[in-house]
């Protein structure tokens, strides 16, 4: 940890300090309350999801990380549609791995989503491999760009006019306009390969990180930052993770040793492999970061990286009392975060411990209404009050 003050960012997009508070709804079958045991009545079927994604709507949480995984339980955009029209408030951040849809449907989907959730809708880019492929670094990066770009001329031109190494056609936009203005829904995108960083800076809106200690978070920040000035470009930073909130930090440091009592070495390695990203470079770094920290598995005060041993993907916890808490997610702000993806075990009981002990002391705001992506009023669209042709 920075030792006082932290440095801050002064390159990031979002100037105002202000953070965008989500959650996480687990639709690739990892929520529990006891990490290594798979739990047949928190299982991810609809119902379940559904009830996340509404009591986090219900709650104040103004985005939801949807995920996708080639794993039993919702995938998103079959998920997202059907809930749609439930919500109040929150908005859905998509996961979306491309390459799995044609681009040009792609954006079609998306905009339909958009127009069903009135512009609430944030995309978060994957660049993985796609199930069942063992694909070239460089070819993924490569389709990965060449589908942002045909969503972004989607979703801003009057044409596709799209001739790349992979894809190649010339289709007119207006069967796909987004709901949302001025660019369409927001990109997010995680990864800490070169490759992924530079797409992220050359075409996306926010960079998502993983539990780090706050030098190595900055230093991300710097890095990416400048990737996106060398494109005449400047981004926001987000940080997906986990938490552990109790009125005492004892409660919150007993449910933390709690969540890993039934825990043995060889499940939880089994348990993280099943997904598809449990050799990338991001979950390296979270298992490396665990072999840095005390006998407990806590590094640099109250960020716990024991959530890493059942599970691939975001592996540390912030755990403690609200005022510890907020005082790192405040340290967070300053650095320049703008956008949290929070969870917790059980993701619904937790939900409302982050809800009532720190949320209502967050400025908590959604980064599209500040872009000016989410219209004040309903937008002329093919779908709305537009031609139609």
């Amino acid at each position: 940890m920075f030792k006082g003050d932290v440095p801050r960012l002064s390159t990031i997009r979002t100037h105002q300090r202000v953070s965008e508070v989500g959650w996480f709804a687990d639709l690739c079958g990892g929520d529990t309350d006891r990490l290594g045991k798979l739990d047949p009545s928190r299982r991810s079927n609809y119902e379940h999801c559904r009830d996340i994604v509404l009591t986090a709507d219900a709650l104040g949480y103004k985005n939801i990380l949807l995920p996708t995984s080639y794993m039993l339980g919702q995938e998103v955009l079959p998920f997202a549609g059907a809930i749609a029209s439930q919500l109040q408030q929150i908005s859905l951040l998509t996961a979306i791995r491309t390459g799995e849809i044609h681009p040009p449907m792609l954006a079609r989907h998306l905009s339909t989503l958009d127009h069903l959730l009135q512009g609430r809708l944030t995309v978060n880019i994957i660049n993985s491999e796609l199930p069942g492929l063992v694909e070239d670094p460089e070819y993924r990066y490569q389709r990965c760009k060449e589908v942002i770009q045909i969503l972004q001329q989607a979703w801003t031109q009057e044409k596709i006019h799209h001739s790349g190494e992979i894809y190649r056609f010339s289709l007119p936009s207006y069967p796909v306009k987004p709901y949302q203005q001025h660019g369409g829904p927001l990109l997010y995108f995680g990864g800490l390969s070169p490759g992924s960083r530079d797409v992220c800076a050359q075409y996306c809106d926010v960079f998502l990180m993983w539990p780090d200690t706050e030098e190595g978070l900055f230093e991300s920040m710097q890095d990416l930052s400048k990737r996106a000035a060398a494109y005449g470009r400047r981004i926001d930073f987000g940080l997906r993770i986990h938490v552990i909130v109790r009125e005492t930090e004892e409660e919150a440091r007993l449910w933390a040793k709690t969540l890993i009592s039934q825990l043995d070495a060889a499940r939880g390695v089994q348990l993280k492999s099943r997904a598809q990203d449990s050799r990338s470079v991001g979950v390296l770094k979270q298992d490396t970061l665990r072999t840095v920290a005390d006998s407990d598995d806590y590094i640099e005060g109250n960020l716990w990286m024991g959530i890493g041993r059942a599970r691939s993907g975001c592996g540390g916890a912030l755990v403690g009392n609200p005022s510890q808490i907020l005082e790192r997610l405040h340290r967070y702000l300053d650095m320049g975060i703008r956008a949290f993806i929070f969870s917790g075990y059980p993701l619904i009981e937790e939900s409302h411990y982050f809800a009532k002990l720190v949320l209502p002391h967050l400025p908590n705001i959604r980064l599209a209404e500040l872009q000016e992506r989410l219209p004040t009023g309903q937008p002329v669209t093919p779908l709305t009050t537009g031609e139609v042709r």
